[in-house]
């Protein structure tokens, strides 16, 4: 058995960021940061960009140089799964049997990919976007000849492998079970351009696109068979469609959640001295009305994690935090700044075809979210506006030609 006084589950941004801001907030303690991932906490979107594309070494990617924890008095236990919560005794388990038992517990343990469910998915070559492990995994492939892709998901995970894929000299068809890409997240406006950029760089964008299986040759996926009957051939398969968050043991400790676990506005769950942050936790976001939901961002995790260690250290202060979120695909930059969730007006703000645009989005005439392409200037105006929940006439936002600051 082994113990300290704070124990962090979870070594991505947010665990780190956890372990990172309770020093820089006085906390005195033994810190033992516990992660499935067998690396030292690094940063987890380029995975599906500048890695995956073999433009950024992994050495690149690291939140801090290796020797820093070590520095900073936190232990690294890397490579092993918490699989049981005991809040009364205050005792974790990992897999293996071994017990570490603790004062305060952070759980930013994120979520696991969610996997396909139809006949054939336990196929060789089909592969998420997750950890190091998961590309490493199909960079090899990659290198061993595999040269038609199928991408599963057109959210911002299979848009970005998608790009990068075909960098790569890739064949790639991506699948998308809805009516456009990023449905669940943006505009029609954002959708389409990024639909018609794809298909200028060569990807087979396939909408309303439902998977019946997939084919195999025994071990290893061939191809990908639709509702429709088409089967598509393909050498290998990455599917991204979205996340499960790893909160298993918290819930059934007794910890208040569904899709994640809740917690309060200082990241607190209902268990004793137990908090929460980043992907796996449901919080009350201001930016949405106050509506409970899980932010998949690096913003999120790394914001939540100060917010509990501000809390933990005697200095409570409310998360409150303005979401945002990027995303690079070829040579577009895409900012995002707010919450478009319940919008009920766009306005489009210059032309798609220059690839230079945004697109504000209102709620009942005030602006609550941009998205903004190759367009860092509005983005960082707009920050403002959403902040400020201001008013404007759509006519004047239409205007690309007048800077969003002299809107305020």
């Amino acid at each position: 058995m082994s113990n300290a006084d704070l124990v962090i589950v979870g070594t991505g941004h947010g665990g780190a960021q956890a372990a990172i801001a309770l020093r820089q907030n006085g906390f005195a303690g033994s810190i033992l940061m516990l992660g499935r991932d067998r690396e030292p906490p690094y940063e987890r979107p380029p995975l599906s960009k500048e890695y995956l594309a073999g433009d950024k070494p992994f050495e690149r990617m690291l939140i801090r140089p290796e020797a820093f924890w070590a520095d900073k008095g936190v232990l690294l236990r890397l490579g092993c799964a918490v699989t049981r919560v005991d809040p009364a005794a205050k005792e974790l388990t990992i897999a293996g049997g071994e017990t570490v038992t603790y004062g305060t517990l952070i759980w930013a343990a994120g979520g696991d990919p969610r996997r396909l469910s139809c006949p054939g998915a336990d196929l060789g070559g089909i592969h998420a976007v997750r950890d190091k492990a998961d590309v490493d995994r199909i960079k090899g492939e990659l290198e061993a000849g595999a040269k038609e892709v199928v991408v599963i998901g057109g959210g911002y995970i299979g848009l970005e492998a998608a790009a990068a894929l075909t960098k790569l000299g890739c064949k790639v068809t991506l699948l998308e079970s809805l009516g456009r890409v990023l449905s669940r997240v943006a505009g029609e406006d954002l959708s389409r351009f990024y639909e018609d950029e794809h298909r200028h760089h060569g990807v087979d964008v396939r909408l309303c696109a439902e998977v019946a299986r997939i084919e195999g040759d025994g071990d290893r996926v061939t191809g990908v068979t639709l509702a429709s009957g088409e089967t598509l051939e393909c050498d290998m398969l990455v599917v991204g469609i979205g996340i499960v968050p790893a909160v298993g043991p918290l819930i059934a400790a007794g910890a208040a959640g569904a899709n994640g676990v809740e917690v309060d506005a200082f990241c607190r769950t209902s268990l004793p001295d137990v908090y929460a942050i980043g992907d796996c936790a449901a919080h009350a976001n201001s930016y949405a009305g106050g509506a409970v939901l899980r932010l998949e961002s690096v913003q999120n995790a790394t914001d939540m994690a100060t917010c509990a260690a501000k809390a933990i250290c005697g200095n409570p202060q409310p998360y409150s935090a303005l979401p945002w979120f990027w995303s690079n695909q070829y040579d577009l930059r895409l900012q995002t700044v707010g919450l478009s969730l319940g919008h009920d007006a766009t306005v489009l703000r210059g032309d798609p075809a220059e690839r230079r645009f945004s697109v504000v989005y209102l709620k009942e005439g005030r602006v609550i979210a941009l998205d903004c392409v190759n367009r860092t200037k509005d983005y960082a105006q707009g920050r403002r506006l959403v902040e400020d929940r201001v008013a404007i006439p759509p006519g004047q936002l239409l205007d690309a030609g007048t800077e969003l600051k002299a809107m305020l």
